[in-house]
């Protein structure tokens, strides 16, 4: 009871400024004050809610079958690329403005040219999530071994840590606070580009789910759809918030 006393005493303006927006909403909807084609009742939503409640899970699930794979590459790479480029100044003055100039080209610019080129379209989709995953941590990465104080790398040499037992236990917990930030930035742009992907191709995600609907002219179920895959980034996103916080405790923020 404790906790939920605590939650509303923290959350209770965000809590009234989502049934300002519900309450919004149900206003224009009903007094058809904007296309009453595209705002369908509230009433319509629920029920759409209530008729696919089934077929939205399983969209989540294809949807997340993509999406988790491709975070993982783009973490193992972003790592990887970004402890060489953050340890080694030689490597990051010649590579690191080749990868940026990469970086600034947006992934939906590819998706020709990874749907023609690749085997399946599974494959081009992991391409386009992995590649539009993979920026923010690998530059978050990059900046937090940059900044390490040197007094822990001194400790570390006092110490005689080298290798993978240096960069363990010194290297990615003081560069982890940047780390884990990049992250969650690079999860939020991975929830974009799997969206698009999916509506694009897919016969299965929560974009295809959105975006067949939307074609069909539904817009109960087209409406249901979207706020589903709002309130499913919404927890993942409070999720790996929860588990950064965790991991960095032992931070001051």
């Amino acid at each position: 009871m404790d906790k939920v006393i605590s939650f509303f005493k923290k959350y209770w303006i965000t809590i009234f400024i989502y049934i300002g927006l519900v309450v919004l909403y149900k206003i224009i909807a009903d007094n058809k004050l904007v296309d009453a084609f595209l705002f369908p009742p509230v009433d319509s939503i629920i029920e759409a809610f209530q008729e696919n409640k089934g077929l939205m899970l399983t969209n989540m699930l294809y949807s997340f079958q993509l999406m988790i794979p491709s975070i993982i590459i783009a973490v193992a790479i972003a790592l990887t690329v970004g402890t060489v480029l953050g340890m080694n100044q030689r490597i990051r003055e010649v590579l690191h403005p080749v990868i940026y100039t990469i970086s600034v080209v947006p992934s939906i610019l590819l998706s020709p040219f990874a749907l023609l080129l690749a085997p399946n379209f599974r494959s081009a989709s992991l391409f386009l999530v992995v590649y539009g995953t993979i920026w923010s941590t690998l530059f978050a990465t990059i900046t937090g071994i940059q900044t390490i104080d040197k007094r822990y790398l001194d400790n570390a040499a006092t110490l005689e840590l080298r290798g993978l037992q240096k960069f363990f236990r010194v290297i990615l917990p003081a560069a982890s606070p940047s780390i884990l930030g990049g992250f969650v930035n690079s999860l939020r742009g991975s929830f974009v580009i799997l969206v698009y992907a999916e509506m694009y191709g897919a016969k299965y995600g929560m974009g295809f789910f959105v975006k067949k609907y939307s074609e069909y002219g539904l817009y109960s179920e087209t409406w249901c759809g979207f706020i589903f895959m709002v309130a499913v980034l919404v927890i993942v996103m409070q999720i790996f918030e929860r588990v950064k916080s965790h991991l960095l405790k032992w931070t001051i923020n």
